[in-house]
């Protein structure tokens, strides 16, 4: 935005700092000038002028003192102000040039100023936090991009191979490359369809209305029990009533993959998920359990990044396409709640979303 040359905030400090001087300066000489007058008689005698005090002769000395006294505390008040403002304004330079680093796109710089704690390091605190997390995001945001262009070339380049093998055999089956070709442009509408529901949460784009955690599971495990049996998992879920406001479909869809990857995700033939909701005094959760293979933490932190499936304990018939639990956390976020998973000490893991009630 083009705005109009005005005074520096440095010349509007000293400014005001001169004046201020000045003022004060001015009523102190004032106070002095009626308290004088008060002991000082009026009696004009020219003969007795320069022999006995009088308000005549108050004047004639007082004045020009007065004067000379005005115009140095405006000289006192200009320069010391022009100095004191730099001094104070000193701080405002390192997060101007701050700003104008980070507006040329390099987001790794940080002010770091130091001294006790007041509004400009305050200041410099929060734009320091903002840097590091606009720089994270940043980050993420090319890891996603990256991914998601690697996950997205995948299908499509297995597509070309099929289509090529197909060209150069004579006699191609048919039936066995048609069957190939769905399973790849089935596994492109997947990812396709989990980055738009992605980038929905994301922008919250969506109506707020009264839900039931309680109803989602229920709903998610009876659309998922015929998956549960197929690999010997045991669903149970347990849980009160658990209203909250939000996306019917979003929290239907975060519910959904939280039960998929505990089945999917877990022993085979013997396996066991734990479905539980509860209320707290302003929050209700909803919390998933199962039963696997023991966890490091390690690997825990990164499972809700896009395209982070943790291949240890993937089955090779249900990969999936990698944004199960960061859909999950997107749209906890996108709802104004918090998302934590913890490892279980007997195997598995424990995955528990808190929203405000």
């Amino acid at each position: 935005m083009d705005r109009a040359p005005g005074l520096s905030v440095r010349v509007k400090l000293t400014l005001s700092y001169a004046g201020f001087v000045m003022l004060a300066g001015t009523l102190l000489l004032a106070a002095v000038w009626v308290f004088l007058l008060e002991y000082v008689p009026d009696d004009w005698d020219r003969r007795l002028l320069h022999e006995n005090p009088n308000r005549q002769l108050l004047v004639r000395t007082f004045a020009p003192a007065a004067a000379t006294v005005m115009a140095f505390l405006l000289l006192f008040g200009l320069l010391g102000g022009w100095l004191l403002a730099g001094r104070m304004l000193a701080p405002l330079t390192r997060i101007r040039d701050a700003t104008r680093t980070a507006a040329n796109g390099s987001l790794s710089h940080r002010i770091r100023l130091s001294g006790r704690k007041d509004e400009f390091r305050e200041l410099a605190d929060a734009f320091d936090t903002m840097l590091a997390r606009l720089e994270a995001q940043v980050a993420e945001q090319q890891r996603f991009a990256a991914n998601a262009s690697h996950e997205l070339r995948t299908p499509l380049a297995i597509s070309k191979s099929l289509i090529d093998v197909a060209r150069a055999d004579p006699s191609p089956d048919t039936g066995t490359l048609m069957d190939r070709l769905q399973a790849v442009n089935s596994r492109a509408i997947d990812l396709t369809e989990a980055l738009l529901l992605l980038s929905r949460a994301e922008q919250r784009s969506f109506t707020r209305e009264r839900v039931d955690l309680s109803l989602m599971a229920e709903e998610a495990v009876e659309t998922l029990l015929p998956l549960a049996e197929k690999h010997g998992v045991t669903i149970v879920t347990s849980g009160d009533i658990t209203p909250t406001d939000g996306s019917q479909p979003l929290l239907l869809q975060l519910t959904m993959n939280l039960v998929h990857n505990a089945i999917v995700h877990n022993q085979p033939e013997r396996g066991s998920v734990w479905v539980t909701t509860s209320v707290r005094p302003e929050t209700v959760t909803l919390t998933v359990e199962n039963t696997g293979e023991k966890l490091t933490p390690q690997l825990i932190s990164t499972l809700t990044e896009p395209f982070r499936r943790g291949t240890e304990r993937v089955h090779t018939d249900h990969a999936g396409v990698g944004l199960g639990l960061a859909i999950v956390r997107t749209i906890t976020h996108a709802h104004d709640g918090t998302l934590s998973l913890t490892p279980r000490s007997a195997g598995g893991i424990r995955i528990t979303v808190e929203l405000p009630a």
